[in-house]
């Protein structure tokens, strides 16, 4: 099946509420182009200068989601165009997300990461770190970022009763904070492997790659 084929089926099957990020992380320029014709505007890197390279040489209007984890010495690369920073997990970071923002006069989106995992490998904030950074007077000084949402990877297991219940930690989080933060709109879980249980789970955001470009090498 083709890129678009492959972009249409899961349009098809997922809701409209939802938004697909395609993921397109050491995929060539042309694969992006074949997804860009079909329609897919919204595409996730991982490294900063991978997408920083492939900004320059595609079209303006495509939203570009920074979904790896972040150096912050590399903000500035990306501060001009980025449209969401997935994967925060630290004042410091949003500190320099600001600064670099308010350079090019815009407002950078941001979500903030929940450690959801059981693996070690994974980052992220507990629970009581992200209403420490949400009610935080620093951050909220920050005229130059916005928290929208919550982001969480789920454990890299076949163990679907596992994967649930951490989608549904992050989910019960997102439902907590909202209470009183009602600018928190997005909350984005689910990859190739498991996004239609993400979506049950309730999210509506997700993060897509090999399902849609093939595998990668």
């Amino acid at each position: 099946m083709s890129i678009a084929d492959n972009l249409q089926l899961i349009k098809k099957n997922i809701p409209k509420k939802v938004t697909l990020v395609a993921v397109s992380k050491t995929k060539p320029i042309t694969s992006i182009i074949e997804a860009y014709g079909a329609g897919q505007r919204v595409f996730g890197e991982n490294k900063i200068q991978e997408m920083v390279d492939k900004q320059a040489q595609l079209p303006e209007d495509i939203q570009w989601h920074m979904i790896g984890h972040l150096q912050r010495n590399k903000v500035k690369y990306m501060a001009a165009f980025v449209s969401l920073i997935h994967g925060v997990d630290s004042v410091k970071t949003l500190k320099e997300i600001n600064k670099q923002a308010k350079k090019h006069n815009r407002v950078i989106d941001c979500l903030l990461q929940a450690r959801i995992a059981t693996e070690d490998s994974k980052f992220g904030l507990c629970g009581i770190e992200i209403a420490t950074i949400l009610n935080s007077t620093e951050v909220k000084e920050f005229e130059n970022i916005k928290i929208v949402g919550l982001m969480g990877m789920a454990s890299f297991t076949n163990n679907k009763k596992q994967v649930k219940k951490e989608f549904n930690t992050l989910k019960d989080l997102f439902d907590k904070f909202k209470t009183n933060h009602k600018e928190l709109k997005i909350i984005s879980m689910g990859m190739s492997g498991d996004f239609k249980l993400a979506i049950e789970e309730g999210s509506n955001m997700i993060r897509v790659g090999s399902s849609i470009f093939g595998s990668r090498n």
